[in-house]
This record gives C-alpha cells, sequence and structure tokens, in this order.
C-alpha cells in the first residue's frame, strides 16, 4: 500500500516522536566527529579518538534502536541509511584523514597524497550498492580509517610502511575481498562480539593512557586486529548471515 500523507498522520505521535529520535541520535554521531576534528586541530589525538570512539559506539547500537522503532515504516521521509552514510563518512574517514595528513607521521609530500586516497576510495566504497554481500559480510575494506589510523597512533610505523598500508587498503576497498560485519555475519558470532567487547575495552585503556599503553594492551590490540583482518578470507562450510 503507498503510503500517504493522511497515513502518516494517521500514526500516533509518540510513535513518530520516537522515530526522529532516533534519527537525531544518529546525527548526534556528527558532533562527535566536529568534537574530534577540532581536537585533531590541536593536536589532542587521545582526545581525538575518544570523541571517535563515542561516534563508532552510536554507530554500533543506533541501527538495533532503529528496527526496534520501526524508522522506516514510520518516518519514511527521512532516510536512517542515508543519515548514517552522512555521518559514517565524517567519523570513519575525514577525521582520519585529517589526521594522517597533519599529525607528522609521514612527510607532507606522502601524507596529502594518503589522505587524498581516503577520502575518494572511501566515498566511492560508500556509492557502492554491492558493499556487502549476501551472508552480509562487507566486500572490499569497509573504510574503516578511523580503525586503520588508531593503529598508526598506537604503533609507531616507517612512514613508507604507512603509506603502503593506506595504498594497499585503498586499492583492497575494490577488491572482492571479505570482511567481517561483526553484528550481522553469523558464524563465530558469539567469539566475534566477544572479541570485539575485548577490544572496546583495551581501546579505551590505550586512549585513557595516551595512545601509549602498556605492551600487553598493544600487543592485544594487534591480535584482536589480526581476527577481525582475517576471519572473512578464511572460507566456511556454512554461508549464511541475518540482521540482528
Amino acid at each position: 500500500m503507498a503510503i500517504t500523507s493522511k497515513s502518516l498522520s494517521e500514526r500516533p505521535a509518540s510513535r513518530r516522536t520516537l522515530a526522529f529520535a532516533v534519527h537525531i541520535f544518529t546525527a548526534s554521531g556528527a558532533v562527535c566527529g566536529l568534537m574530534a576534528l577540532m581536537a585533531a586541530v590541536e593536536g589532542h589525538w587521545a582526545i581525538m579518538f575518544a570523541w571517535l570512539g563515542a561516534a563508532l559506539f552510536v554507530d554500533g547500537i543506533d541501527g538495533s534502536m532503529a528496527r526496534r522503532a520501526r524508522v522506516v515504516e514510520v518516518l519514511p521521509r527521512w532516510s536512517g541509511e542515508t543519515l548514517d552514510l552522512v555521518v559514517d563518512y565524517l567519523t570513519y574517514c575525514l577525521v582520519p584523514a585529517f589526521a594522517v595528513a597533519s599529525s607528522g607521521m609521514m612527510p607532507f609530500w606522502m601524507a596529502v597524497p594518503a589522505s587524498v586516497a581516503i577520502l575518494v576510495t572511501s566515498a566511492l566504497y560508500f556509492a557502492d550498492t554491492s558493499m556487502k554481500t549476501e551472508d552480509l559480510y562487507f566486500q572490499g575494506f569497509p573504510a574503516v580509517w578511523n580503525l586503520v589510523v588508531f593503529y598508526f597512533f598506537l604503533v609507531p610505523l616507517n612512514p613508507w610502511v604507512i603509506f603502503g598500508i593506506v595504498i594497499l587498503l585503498s586499492v583492497g576497498t575494490f577488491l572482492p575481498i571479505k570482511f567481517v560485519h561483526p553484528f550481522r555475519v553469523v558464524r563465530l558470532r558469539l567469539l566475534t562480539i566477544a572479541l570485539l567487547a575485548v577490544w572496546a575495552v583495551l581501546a579505551v585503556l590505550a586512549v585513557i593512557d595516551g595512545m601509549k599503553p602498556d605492551l600487553w594492551v598493544t600487543v592485544s590490540l594487534c591480535l584482536c586486529a589480526a581476527y577481525f583482518s582475517v576471519f572473512g578470507l578464511i572460507p566456511s562450510r556454512r554461508a549464511g548471515g541475518t540482521p540482528v
């Protein structure tokens, strides 16, 4: 049945208010992005990652909230998916690209092309209608540059290594490589979510310690990253996925 202005007006105001509140919650991720950018301008990298972490938290739970509030049905005028992509581009890509360009981790002549690669390939990825596979993996590197740059600050690397990783992942955006969606991929979901929770706690410790945590924290974070990076490359006997 077609959705008309009359049918919209017949819906309880409380449902519409709740649905719009979910959209506002999603949009609050952009505020976190702004605060992260302001911290980056001042060179306060740990604070930048704290705000990016807050944005990541919002992004992690707003989808479930939207489904519970039936936002698509109640407020079809506003696209939660589009809103999510706008906020994600700011917090996953733009702010991290600025950090790469301005932090001094690479010479300027390397940092600018690397940042451009991040921004351009990420924009194309977010416009890709095939970014997710039928079994709900991400297809290609899913432009989570906030996490990649987090590790650049966590583990000191040679500028050429950083530049190489940026180019490799930028190219990987367009390759038919699977990356796990921690909440939607069924295979080993409990283990994946448990490791995600462990990673979150360790990341908070790293931020509290000014991105210079104890060695065991750094090693544990790297092991978690290895799991999430390799998971999609391991073939499974039974492929399947379902929305959470």
